[in-house]
């Protein structure tokens, strides 16, 4: 499986990303500046966590409309998948390739903890590697985390099954507990929690870890 993981002014995941997906397929991923105007033919595009332009204007918005994200957007259209951690999930969203947005958190607070998620599909190539109604425990860092969406997006996206994960404990007012959602068909994912953070013993917990396997064995 081949990855490459944007780098925008303010990521700060992207080397974590990087050592996670290096762990699971034995090779380095592709780092792309965020000024590019191609990609390479990869498997996997991976948006990661960070404060993107400092978060001016919005978490994601400025990052949304970089060059790199006309060729993500033409990949994520092909059926490529594509990944995005936290503000790689903002950046997502503002550029329309996942519904709904993230808002500051109900309580108007950073949050810096690891918290409980409940999967809740296992048949995309991000969750394959877990069971539905698994419990697993994942790492998040944000201010800006509180998914919203109209009702009738909401209705839309449970009807069609595109939740991913739900918070257990919901920390941050996201409606429906959503903490990850899929596109229409399955191939992105927004995921406000950090995998990469729970991939190795050393992180305090490996829950991560299986989702970055799950793709290597979906994608190879």
């Amino acid at each position: 499986m081949k990855a490459a993981v944007i780098v925008f002014p303010g990521s700060n995941c992207d080397r974590d990303v990087a050592v996670a997906l290096a762990q699971a397929t034995g090779a380095a991923p592709l780092m792309v500046w965020h000024h590019a105007g191609e990609l390479p033919a990869v498997d996997l595009i991976v948006l990661p966590g960070g404060f993107s332009h400092g978060d001016y204007l919005r978490s994601g918005a400025m990052a949304a409309r970089a060059p790199i994200m006309r060729a993500v957007a033409e990949r994520a259209a092909a059926g490529v998948r594509v990944l995005g951690i936290c503000n790689g999930f903002q950046i997502l969203t503002e550029a329309g390739l996942l519904p709904g947005a993230l808002m500051r958190n109900a309580g108007l607070k950073f949050i810096c903890r690891t918290v409980g998620l409940r999967v809740e599909r296992a048949d995309s190539a991000f969750t394959a590697a877990y069971r539905v109604g698994q419990e697993i425990a994942l790492p998040i860092a944000h201010a800006d985390g509180n998914f919203f969406a109209d009702d009738e997006t909401l209705k839309r996206v449970e009807g069609e099954g595109q939740v991913a994960f739900r918070y257990l404990d919901n920390p941050n007012g996201s409606a429906h507990d959503i903490a990850g959602v899929l596109n229409r068909g399955g191939t992105v994912l927004g995921l406000m929690p950090h995998p990469e953070r729970a991939s190795e013993p050393a992180h305090g917990g490996t829950d991560g870890q299986a989702l970055f396997q799950g793709l290597v064995a979906a994608l190879s």
